[in-house]
């Protein structure tokens, strides 16, 4: 997460910027930011499982198929489960505009120099949205590689997209977006052939060095055949949640620790070079294995 090109300013967190006025504490407040945002995250989370609501955010790079998918999902689904989409971008309603034409709610974020969404601006939306009408809440997030990945929203899982166009080597290059990945769809799976240049196993090796153990799959809008593994895998995980809300428990996401969360800089100042990830350990009862 940087501080310069306005990735911090969305209507929850530009006060606590606006406050800062010496440089040196900039650190201190990128973890006030963080820590307040994982405050409000977490009672989003608390307010979709009073509802009995799956919440799930997409990331990718801008292009790699997000809206697409979620066209599709939408009619493989709708007719079994009650989905509605919140969706983020700098500008336009487009993408709701596509979504709502496929007969669901879909409320949209309009970020304008924030480069990801934040758990202030989900709660906005959130309450905008009927929760006991919705089995599965599919969150759309701007499209970056870099700045979504450190912001909790309140989801209970987090999906990335990797398009066949963009390179194999992606898990490597952006390796804190992928280490927050529940599952990783290798997306416009039907250009394989004619881009040999992508090779599937070598993108899933990249991600295995990350020592995630996210499933990976492959996936086309244009071969609807191919999406089944996601739609089943969906259906498993809204399954495994609201056993767990009926538990007493919920589904936290792969999220990095705020102390990792810090910039780069910080490490180094400080003599120290942390590159670990979080699983949410202590909430081991509430993270289900990846199937």
């Amino acid at each position: 997460m940087c501080t310069t090109c306005g990735c911090t300013l969305t209507s929850g967190t530009t006060p606590a910027i606006e406050s800062d006025t010496n440089g040196q504490t900039t650190v201190a407040v990128l973890h006030g930011l963080l820590s307040a945002n994982d405050h409000q995250a977490a009672h989003n989370r608390e307010h979709v499982d009073q509802h009995g609501v799956l919440a799930i955010n997409l990331m990718s790079s801008p292009g790699a198929g997000k809206t697409s998918l979620l066209e599709a999902t939408i009619e493989a689904l709708s007719a079994t489960w009650r989905i509605a989409v919140i969706e983020g971008d700098l500008e336009t309603e487009n993408d709701a505009e596509r979504i709502r034409a496929k007969g669901v709610p879909a409320i949209q974020i309009t970020t304008g120099t924030a480069c990801h969404l934040d758990a202030h601006l989900i709660h906005q939306a959130l309450h905008q949205l009927d929760l006991d009408a919705i089995d599965l809440l599919l969150i759309e997030n701007v499209g970056n590689l870099v700045c979504p990945a450190s912001f909790d929203l309140g989801q209970h899982r987090n999906v990335i997209l990797l398009s066949v166009p963009e390179g194999d080597d992606k898990p490597a290059k952006y390796p804190v977006m992928f280490r927050a990945a529940d599952l990783v769809l290798c997306a416009k799976a039907d250009l394989l052939p004619v881009m040999p240049e992508f090779d599937p196993e070598r993108a899933e090796q990249h991600l295995r060095a990350l020592a995630s153990s996210a499933p990976f799959m492959r996936v086309s809008v244009r071969t609807p055949p191919a999406l089944q593994p996601w739609f089943d895998w969906l259906d498993t995980t809204l399954q495994i949640q609201r056993a767990r809300l009926a538990s007493g428990h919920t589904t936290r996401p792969t999220l990095e620790t705020p102390t990792h969360r810090v910039p780069e800089r910080d490490h180094a100042a400080s003599g120290h070079h942390h590159h670990h990830h979080h699983h949410d350990h202590q909430h081991a009862e509430s993270t289900p294995a990846h199937d």
